[in-house]
This record gives C-alpha cells, structure tokens and sequence, in this order.
C-alpha cells in the first residue's frame, strides 16, 4: 500500500468545512494519524477563531467609551512615558467635545476649562507644540473678552491692562485667575471700581483757584454769614439769662397773687413793707396779664366818669400806677398797699386816711383781695356821702352766685342801680349809697366770700 499526497488529504477537509465547524465525528478523527493528525488540528483552531464573529465597532458619539479608552490609553502612556503622543491624541478628543458640546456659556466657564488643561499639561509633562497651541489660544480668548463694551474704562487704565496682558502672553503656561482680574468681573463690577478710583483721585486733588470760580459762587460765599464771634455769645447768653429771669419772675407773681388772695389785707400790707420790690413785681405781673384782655376796666370807669361833672371827688382803692387818676379831670385819692407813684398814699384799704362823708364816688377796680372784702366796703360806706356812687370792676370768674353778692352789697347800705355782664373777663356793678350798713359786724354774709384769682403755670 502507497500512501497518498498531502494535497490530496487537504482537499476533502476545505471541502467540508461546515461539517467540521459543527463538530468532528468520533469516525473521522479516529482514523487520522501521526503528523497528519497534528497538521489537522492546527488547521481546525485557526477555522474555529476566524469562523468566531466579530464585535461591532464603538460608535464615534459614545462619550463614555471615550473617556474609558482616554484612561487607558493615559495609563500605557504614563507608564511608557509617552507624553508628546498623549497630549495629541486629548487634544483631538477636546476638540470632538467642544464641537458637540458647542460654544461657552460665559467666561467663566472657559476660565475654568483653561484652568484645567493648564493643570493637566503640566500633570503630563506636555512639550513645546502643546504649549505653542495653548498660546494660541489664549491670545484668541483674551482680546474677545477685552472687547467687552466698558463705557467708564479710562485710556490710561485700558492701556495699562493690554500692556499687562500682552506680557502675561509671553509666560510659556497660564497662571492662576489673579493674573487676569477682568475675567472675574462683571460689567457692573467694572464701573463700579472705576467711579471709585476716580472718586479716590478727586479726593486728593487740590482745590480749584478762586479765580476760577463763577461768578454766582463768589457772591453766594460773601453772603453766607460768617464764625460767630464772641458778640453774638455774649448776645446769646444775655437773651438766657433774660429768659430765665422772666420766668422766676412769672413764678413769684404766681406767689404772691396767691398770698394776697388768701390772706387779709394787713397781712399783705406787712408783706409789701418788709419787700419793697415784690410790689413792684406782683404789679407788672398783673399788667402783663390784664394786656391780653380786649378791654381794660379802668378805661371802662374813666369813660363813665368823664360824662360826669368834674366838681366830684374819687376815691380810688387800690389805685396801682394811678391810671384811673391820669384819665378824668376829678380830684381823686389813690389809696394802694406800696407806692409806684408819688399820688400814692400807703395804707391799708380798710382803713384810709379820710374824714366820713368827704367823697362822692369809690372805685374799686380789680382790687377786692384778700378775705376781709366786707371791711373794705364798709370802709367805703363810712367815707362816701349820702347819694354817693360805689362802682366795682371785678374778674367774672370770681363770682359763684351774682344775685347773692349784690344780695350781700345792698345789706351794707347800697343799692344796685346797674350791671353789666356782657364782658367775657370781668363784670361792673353799681351802687348808689342809701345809708348806713344794715347789719352789724357779727352778721355772716356769704355772698361777699369770692373765689380767689389764681394764675396757672404757662
């Protein structure tokens, strides 16, 4: 038996090779021996692994399979320490990302992704050509952030920032965000810090000339009042002093009326003798209080008095300035506790100094004080003659009852002949004489008891 050719035993297995690919009957293989057995298997597992089928290839716009296949190829490259090649290919993969992730929102955001290319180039040791491409693309990023639209930017200060920036250019890698301010900083911002620089230059500047100055200034400069001088505190101090003393001055009259309503007459008389001043006093307190009515009652009797004959003779009780006696033509007595004018005799109101039945008409003006009011009409009952006339100016305030008190006054020798108590301030009376008092002393009349004339605190 001769054996066969190689060529020949080749053929009938390509011929069957699906056969085979399913799987070899225990037949067949049992009949092949030695090297030929040997070259059959061989040529089994090479059609076994190209009949396996293939895995398709990635999709070029999978983001995820990229980034697997950027770390891998970051960790041979690291290892084997080929940066240059690296840094291409990353290169070429950003540039992929940036194209289909578009344009930047804001500079901010492409601040921070130069950051971090910057960090990572250093991280890989990137050569020359990268850094010349990064330089590249700074010198485009920054003069389209510097030609933001900046109203208040100064030349000097625009000039300043290209010069710093043209140098920041020249450094082989990009810094930290401190070298490039503008980027961080809004429009608003910008300004902002503009107005303050100038503002800070403003501040220091040394004032204009007057020369300069229009002429509208100047004038209003010569009319502004100048420092005060030590005049106009002395003035000053005067006017307090002034006031404070118009004021303890209001508060002693407030005193004294007080005690000339609430005590007798005597006591009152006693009062004005051991001071002087305090008449004076309590008396231009009372003027300055009697001013503000509409109508004084002492030019009220005068006026009466002058349509009657000037042969009559007056008899004023408490007489004050002797007001009554400078307005008619009539003799009068002027009868007060101190003197404010030589016609003045002092005494007490109770008793003056005249013969009974010497006068024709007593006046009692704003002068009924104190709480023996009785003694100072009986007094006047005493001097006046038969017929003769009693006139009473009071404060309309001090009367509770009026028909009581003229009830009182008729019981002491007069009778009314008219009133008027149309005034708002004070009320008049009078009286004609009829004869003498028609009680005696002991007899209580409570009409003449008159609520005191009390001033309150302005």
């Amino acid at each position: 038996m001769f054996e066969e050719p190689e060529w020949a035993e080749e053929a009938p297995v390509v011929a069957d090779l699906g056969s085979v690919a399913l799987g070899l009957r225990p037949t067949a293989t049992s009949q092949i021996k030695g090297a030929n057995r040997r070259q059959l298997l061989a040529t089994l597992r090479a059609l076994e692994v190209a009949s396996v089928p293939q895995q398709p290839p990635s999709l070029p716009g999978s983001d995820s399979e990229e980034e697997e296949e950027v770390v891998e190829t970051k960790k041979k490259r690291t290892k084997k320490g080929l940066f240059a090649g690296a840094s291409s290919e990353v290169e070429e993969k950003r540039k992929k990302k940036r194209h289909k992730q578009g344009p930047p929102s804001s500079d901010s955001k492409e601040e921070e992704v130069e950051r971090k290319k910057c960090h990572k180039g250093v991280l890989l040791g990137s050569d020359l050509a990268e850094e010349e491409k990064k330089r590249r693309k700074c010198q485009k990023q920054i003069p389209s952030n510097l030609a933001q639209p900046l109203d208040s930017v100064d030349q000097t200060d625009s000039k300043a920032w290209n010069s710093s920036a043209t140098s920041d250019l020249t450094k082989p890698t990009c810094e930290t965000p401190s070298s490039n301010p503008p980027h961080t900083l809004s429009r608003k911002q910008w300004r902002n810090r503009q107005k303050n620089k100038r503002r800070q230059k403003n501040k220091f500047r040394p004032s204009q000339p007057p020369e300069q100055a229009p002429a509208p200034a100047s004038a209003e400069e010569a009319e502004v009042p100048s420092a005060p001088s030590p005049d106009s505190h002395g003035a000053r101090a005067e006017a307090l002093r002034a006031r404070m003393a118009q004021r303890l001055d209001g508060a002693r009259f407030r005193y004294l009326n007080e005690q000339l309503y609430s005590g007798p007459s005597s006591a009152a008389q006693r009062l004005f003798q051991e001071d002087p001043e305090a008449f004076l006093l309590y008396h231009r307190g009372f003027q300055n209080q009697v001013k503000k009515w509409p109508l004084q009652p002492v030019d009220r009797i005068a006026r009466d008095l002058r349509q009657r004959p000037a042969s009559l003779v007056v008899a004023d009780f408490g007489c004050g300035d002797c007001r009554l006696a400078s307005s008619i033509r009539n003799r009068v007595h002027c009868f007060d506790l101190a003197s404010l004018d030589p016609r003045v005799t002092v005494c007490d109101m109770a008793q003056v100094p005249l013969e009974d039945e010497s006068i024709d008409v007593a006046v009692f003006c704003l002068s009924l004080m104190g709480t023996n009011i009785r003694d100072f009409l009986e007094e006047a009952n005493r001097v006046l003659k038969p017929g003769g006339f009693l006139k009473v100016a009071e404060v309309s305030s001090r009367f509770e009852d009026v028909r009581t008190f003229l009830g009182a006054v008729t019981k002491l020798g007069f009778k009314v002949i008219s009133k008027d108590l149309t005034n708002s301030h004070f009320f008049l009376f009078d009286f004609e004489k009829t004869g003498p008092p028609r009680v005696g002393p002991k007899t209580q009349l409570s009409g003449l008891k008159l609520q005191p004339c009390l001033y309150k605190r302005r």
